[in-house]
């Protein structure tokens, strides 16, 4: 199984004349800087871009982002780049900001800041033994081994990227995604084609179910506590199953407030779908929440894929708390 912790932590440079004062915007040249917490995808993020046709480039030095944004721009070979800047950049990364607005005077840029739970991260860094970056300045081989500075290295760097975090234009926690669901996503929201052919165009939905328990997702669009409704968790011959078992699903739609729930939600992405796609939106995620993410929340998860999907809409059901 692919990990996002398995990050490429070999630096890469690219090195240009520096810009011209009078270099304007190129209308047709986009510039993608990938960030975000290690273990979140960035590497898996980065190779997805080269698949669509960026250069990409890993772990670029900030001072030379200006002078590779120049070359872009005067690249007649180079329309669409990614690069990827993250903690390990250090202290150095205080000036991100300042630079980008440099950058963005020659190129058209989006910052996508990658980001999952804490509890996500741990989990893949265990899976793959991979010391966290961060570990490795702050302790010796034996303890990082052992994973023991993982979680606080995690907190370190959310303090680090604090500042870039606030200046992204795209943010998206990958808690919920695999390598694959994850290129899905950039193939959907940075492909330079579209299409028309379908009423959701090139915009890709996600019906994500979630417990509040675990924390609410960080990018989700459109959120629905589903914990009005009876919890299946109480009845016993459904404690240990989930909302992808038909007892379940069928429990849950037993209930008025499930049919009028249905009804109304219904009618309310009738309504908004439509103007998501014409306002050009790439990604849409909608989440269902209750309390443990096993029951209620999956069973909407799943029936409202089905509807969007019945609609012509791109779609797909997450889970992100049932276990896999």
């Amino acid at each position: 199984m692919c990990s996002f912790a398995e990050e490429d932590w070999e630096a890469s440079a690219t090195s240009a004349s520096v810009p011209s004062p009078d270099a304007i915007p190129h209308p047709e040249k986009t510039l993608v800087v990938v960030t975000g917490i290690s273990g979140s995808g960035k590497a898996s993020a980065l190779r997805a871009f080269e698949d669509l046709g960026f250069y990409a480039v890993d772990n670029l030095p900030l001072e030379l982002l200006l002078n590779f944004a120049a070359l872009v721009h005067d690249s007649p070979e180079m329309v669409r780049a990614a690069i990827v800047v993250d903690v390990r950049e250090g202290p150095a990364l205080d000036r991100l900001p300042s630079i980008l607005l440099q950058v963005r005077e020659r190129l058209k840029t989006t910052v996508l800041f990658l980001d999952a739970s804490d509890a996500v991260l741990i989990r893949r860094y265990s899976e793959t033994r991979r010391p966290h970056p961060l570990s490795l300045a702050e302790q010796g081989q034996s303890e990082i081994l052992t994973g023991g500075m993982v979680p606080g290295s995690i907190t370190s760097e959310r303090q680090l990227l604090d500042a870039v975090r606030n200046v992204a234009d795209v943010i998206v926690d990958t808690s919920g995604f695999n390598v694959h669901e994850l290129r899905a996503y950039i193939q959907a929201r940075f492909s330079p084609l579209t299409s028309e052919a379908s009423p959701s165009g090139q915009m890709l939905v996600s019906c994500l179910s979630f417990g509040f328990k675990n924390g609410v997702p960080l990018d989700v669009d459109l959120l629905f506590d589903i914990r009005f409704l009876p919890n299946p968790h109480f009845v016993p011959e459904f404690r240990k199953l989930t909302g992808l078992d038909q007892g379940v699903a069928d429990y849950i739609r037993g209930f008025s407030q499930t049919a009028e729930f249905l009804e109304r939600v219904t009618g309310l992405l009738d309504f908004l779908m439509p103007h998501y796609v014409q306002e050009g939106k790439s990604y849409l995620t909608i989440g269902f929440g209750c309390t443990g993410g096993q029951h209620r929340s999956v069973m909407m998860a799943e029936e409202f894929a089905r509807r969007l999907s019945a609609s012509g809409y791109r779609v797909k059901a997450i889970h992100r708390d049932v276990p896999r």
